[in-house]
Parts: C-alpha cells; sequence; structure tokens
C-alpha cells in the first residue's frame, strides 16, 4: 500500500502579512504533495524526464539533477537507467535535501546516489554530464544569472549531452498570459486548493518565482551553445525543454 504524503496546508489560514517562499522545513514536510497538486500533469512530466535522461545517459557519465528537492526525479531516473552513470543531486534546501535522503533510504537507492548542498545562484560546478536536469528550478535563481549559470553548465557537459529542463511560463502577450493563468488557478482549485491558498502563495512567490516566456527560455539555451532545442511538453504556462550540446 502507498504511503500516504502529509497534506500542503502551508497557506490554508490566512495571516497579516504574508512571507516570501522559502524551501524551509514546513514546505519540505508536504512538498510531494504539493507539487503533485500545484503542477498538472506532474506525474506524465516525471515519466518523460526518466524516458528522455535514459535515452541520452551514457556509460560512465555523470547525470546531475539541479534544484533536486526530494528526489522524485532522480529515483525515477535511476530505476529507467540502461548504464551505468554516476547520479548526483544538488539543492540548495538543506531542508529538502533532508527528505531526499530519507526518500533514497527508503527505497534502498542513498548509497547510489550523491547529494550535495549548493547555490545556483553562485554557479555550480559540472562534469563529464551526459543528462543534466533542471525541473522547476531556473525560475527560482535570479534572472542576471541566468545566462551565466547556464553556459557553465553548458560547458561541463559532454558532445550529444541533453538539458532537460521544465519552467513555469509566461504567455507571449497579455491576453494569452491572462488566459493561461485563470485556467492555472481552476485546475488549482479542482486539486482542492481555496481562494485563500491561491492568493496567498501566489503573494509569496511574487519576488521568488520569476518566469520566463517559452521563446526566452528557448533563447537562453541556444545563446549558452546548445545545438537543438525542443519542446517536449506543454500546458498552459507550464513547459518542458529538451537541449542538446
Amino acid at each position: 500500500m502507498a504511503t500516504k504524503l502529509p497534506v500542503d496546508e502551508v497557506f490554508r489560514n490566512q495571516v497579516e502579512r504574508v512571507s516570501d517562499f522559502a524551501f524551509n522545513e514546513t514546505v519540505a514536510g508536504v512538498f510531494d504533495d504539493m507539487v503533485s497538486r500545484s503542477v498538472p500533469f506532474y506525474a506524465e512530466i516525471q515519466r518523460m524526464l526518466a524516458e528522455l535522461g535514459a535515452a541520452f545517459a551514457t556509460k560512465g557519465s555523470n547525470i546531475y539533477d539541479l534544484g533536486c528537492s526530494t528526489g522524485t526525479t532522480l529515483a525515477l531516473l535511476r530505476a529507467s537507467l540502461p548504464v551505468d552513470a554516476h547520479l548526483c543531486g544538488i539543492d540548495y534546501s538543506a531542508e529538502m535535501l533532508d527528505k531526499c535522503r530519507a526518500k533514497l533510504a527508503e527505497i534502498k537507492l542513498d548509497g547510489e546516489i550523491e547529494l550535495r548542498q549548493g547555490d545556483l545562484d553562485e554557479g555550480v560546478d559540472i562534469e563529464n554530464a551526459s543528462v543534466v536536469l533542471m525541473v522547476l528550478t531556473l525560475m527560482f535563481v535570479r534572472p542576471l544569472n541566468r545566462e551565466k549559470l547556464m553556459r557553465r553548465i553548458h560547458a561541463g557537459m559532454n558532445e550529444n549531452a541533453c538539458l532537460l529542463l521544465v519552467e513555469k511560463v509566461l504567455g507571449d502577450g497579455s491576453l494569452f498570459n491572462r488566459l493561461f493563468i485563470e485556467r492555472y488557478y481552476a485546475f488549482k482549485r479542482k486539486m482542492g486548493y481555496s481562494e485563500l491558498e491561491i492568493a496567498q502563495k501566489r503573494e509569496a512567490l511574487e519576488n521568488v518565482l520569476i518566469p520566463y516566456r517559452l521563446q526566452e527560455n528557448r533563447n537562453l539555451l541556444l545563446g549558452a551553445g546548445f545545438r537543438e532545442v525542443e519542446v517536449f511538453f506543454k500546458w498552459y504556462n507550464f513547459a518542458g525543454f529538451v537541449a542538446v550540446k
């Protein structure tokens, strides 16, 4: 029987002042429920990431998950790998890494996946990489640091390696941006979130999560040196990209 996830009630009660969103102990404790109810087709996105990652993984290479959170993507990819490769998860939040270690230990993968604490705003060390994943991560990196970070990631990747990027995105204009956000909030209501929860989380994320338009993300990848970029997933204001060096 599957273990029931702790329910996300982080923004359930009204507060006088909403603090900036942080991946602290409270969020880490309910993150798996939060992300599964906040990201449309989350399970399918994860399945696709594991498939695509397995297709590009090469023997003896490194595979990095930048912003690995609680390790869902790492665990699924590890189970899908057709070759022997070294997996490494990097996250800024010590609390998220604690949850990740516990999850990997529960499924007997704690000795097979390296975990590191690191701040992507300050850069990252990538080497001999066949696959790099950034799943709902880049949008939390300060915009001024994104180009430098992407070039550094590209430099540490092998030829024909891939970057898998999943992001919340803006619509190209105000009409579609408004329409897509309305559909997204309707999805969240369907997943059980109240209007208060939706409003307070939106306020908490306002200065923390800064999305780009789809084309801006594509241009960022091409500008960093990736030779091919394709969208492998799109749902209103969420998109998945695969970029090949």
